[in-house]
């Protein structure tokens, strides 16, 4: 019986023999693919995070302007589905903060307009008001003061310097020949500077003539006043009526005389130290 075998030469020769497997290899195929899908469930969860921000940052510039647009009184619901869709279950992250932080900085100028001023105290400025009235009124008095004081003591020295002059005119020209070494005498005391000088100088001769001609002046002064004046020293304007009697035959004739008497203090008193008749 004919036996019939394999020809197994052509039939192998057309089956490809598959490589051998490295069990290894197999297995790191396994984990890159495994860590390719966490990468990509990480990053899916990271934008579903970042939608979440993006969503809550939208609500609260909602909220902050419809706060800003809303009357006064009027109270405002503001309703983001996005952020109750989205920020269900989920934790807001480091990147969630920063962005509200980002959006809150952005909001803020809207924030500062809507502050308003603070209302003034009343008290305060009026308590401040009435200090400030109280300093205006004790500087008013203080210069009141101040400007009477000065004023008074400018009329003191008028009539100081006015009763000088009106002196020292009835002490010049009153004279009588009886006592005219004493009446002399009174008026070098009376006199100061250049004045004092010249009238000394001649006192001698002015005694003589007056024993001689044997006269007697009595002098009446009307009217003083102040020309100009400083501390110390004054001009003063002296209008005089005089009656003389002498041995000439002279009989209580009477005289008008205008003097400027220069005056200055000397210590405690106040002389003359100029006499001119004024026409």
């Amino acid at each position: 019986m004919p036996s019939f075998r394999r020809r197994g030469s052509v039939v192998d020769a057309d089956r490809v023999d598959q490589p051998p497997q490295d069990p290894e290899q197999g297995a790191d195929a396994a984990d890159a693919l495994a860590l390719a899908e966490q990468a990509e469930a990480e990053a899916a969860e990271a934008e579903a995070k970042a939608a979440a921000a993006r969503a809550r940052a939208r609500a609260i510039r909602l909220r902050q302007q419809a706060e800003a647009d809303k009357p006064n009184g009027a109270a405002v619901e503001v309703t983001d589905t996005d952020e109750d869709a989205s920020a269900e279950g989920t934790d807001v992250t480091e990147a969630t903060e920063a962005t509200e932080a980002t959006e809150a900085t952005e909001a803020t100028p809207a924030k500062a307009r809507r502050l308003r001023l603070p209302r003034p105290n009343w008290k305060k400025v009026g308590v401040s008001l009435a200090a400030l009235g109280t300093v205006a009124l004790l500087a008013v008095s203080g210069y009141m003061i101040w400007h009477h004081r000065q004023v008074a003591q400018e009329q003191q020295r008028i009539a100081e310097f006015a009763a000088a002059g009106r002196q020292s005119v009835v002490t010049l020209m009153s004279l009588d020949f009886n006592r005219a070494k004493e009446d002399v005498q009174r008026i070098i005391d009376n006199s100061t500077g250049d004045f004092k000088e010249e009238f000394a100088a001649q006192a001698e001769d002015f005694i003589k003539v007056a024993q001689e001609s044997k006269v007697v002046t009595d002098v009446n002064v009307t009217a003083t006043g102040v020309e100009s004046m400083t501390d110390n020293s004054a001009v003063v304007l002296v209008s005089a009526n005089s009656r003389v009697t002498n041995s000439a035959g002279a009989k209580q004739e009477p005289r008008t005389w205008r003097l400027s008497v220069h005056l200055q203090r000397d210590g405690d008193q106040i002389k003359m130290s100029k006499v001119e008749f004024v026409p």
